[in-house]
């Protein structure tokens, strides 16, 4: 494991580099969701392959990344992962993205072919709500704070039989260490998102996964997100909410796993 940064104009970003650390090594990128750090995804990391190089980084305002002034807009927040691939010569590579993590994956699949070569879009969708809603969502959160809107976030984050245990704890403190311009910043580039139309226009292997009981990107949003892309594969995980590489933490990653071996990542699953 190496932690590093990447500096794109006036913001420093937080990466971390897990497995293989070496360019020539397979490739799988990650981003997280609105709210998580790169922390996200702790609990699939040491059921994933050997042999693959693994790449997280805190979204600008998330995490120990700078927390530059809001709001943010979607081309900013797909330009930092860019600049994460660039710095970490990241080409040909698996890129897995969790609901706003998942429309970054599909602006820089759209952007940068060279980049991505197979995508993952988990509990996610090329539109996730409506502006009117993201406005309401960010006049709250500046009015009242995260901590005061945890609980409800907690719903549509998992699952009724994770939700209320001691196992959501750490995640429900993730939300709240969020700092709020970091928060509300990404909001607005949900808000001013559409890419029904780019979307469409891919052509890679891509793999959709839902929660049964997401009520943040139900499937229903997740599969027709990547019914757009011909020849997309969806998985839906029973029981889990919004994040499912944490309630579920196993059978996400024999998810990936499979994907990574269906595309060529490993050559099996050992």
């Amino acid at each position: 494991m190496r932690e590093t940064t990447v500096t794109r104009g006036d913001i420093v970003l937080h990466v971390r580099i897990d497995g293989v650390d070496d360019p020539a090594a397979p490739t799988v990128v990650f981003a997280n969701s609105l709210g998580t750090n790169l922390h996200l995804w702790d609990p699939v990391m040491d059921m994933l392959p050997k042999g693959i190089r693994y790449i997280r980084w805190d979204k600008r305002g998330h995490g120990q990344s700078s927390v530059p002034a809001g709001p943010y807009t979607m081309g900013q927040l797909v330009g930092d992962a860019e600049a994460v691939c660039d710095a970490l010569n990241v080409r040909d590579c698996v890129f897995v993205g969790l609901s706003v993590g998942g429309m970054i994956a599909q602006g820089l699949a759209v952007k940068r072919m060279d980049i991505v070569r197979a995508l993952v879009l988990s509990n996610t969708g090329a539109k996730i709500g409506t502006p009117a809603i993201w406005a309401d969502r960010i006049a709250a959160v500046k009015a009242q704070g995260l901590e005061a809107m945890a609980d409800g976030v907690m719903q549509r984050w998992f699952g009724p039989e994770f939700y209320g245990t001691p196992a959501m704890q750490p995640w429900q403190q993730m939300l709240i260490d969020t700092p709020i311009e970091g928060y509300t910043g990404v909001c607005a580039a949900i808000s001013g998102t559409d890419f029904f139309t780019p979307t469409s226009g891919l052509r890679l292997p891509t793999l959709g996964i839902a929660g049964s009981d997401d009520k943040a990107t139900p499937p229903d949003l997740v599969r027709e997100t990547v019914d757009l892309i011909p020849g997309s594969s969806f998985q839906l995980i029973r029981r889990t909410g919004h994040l499912p590489c944490g309630e579920k933490p196993e059978e996400y990653a024999q998810i990936l796993t499979d994907f990574f071996v269906r595309t060529g990542t490993v050559p099996n699953a050992a």
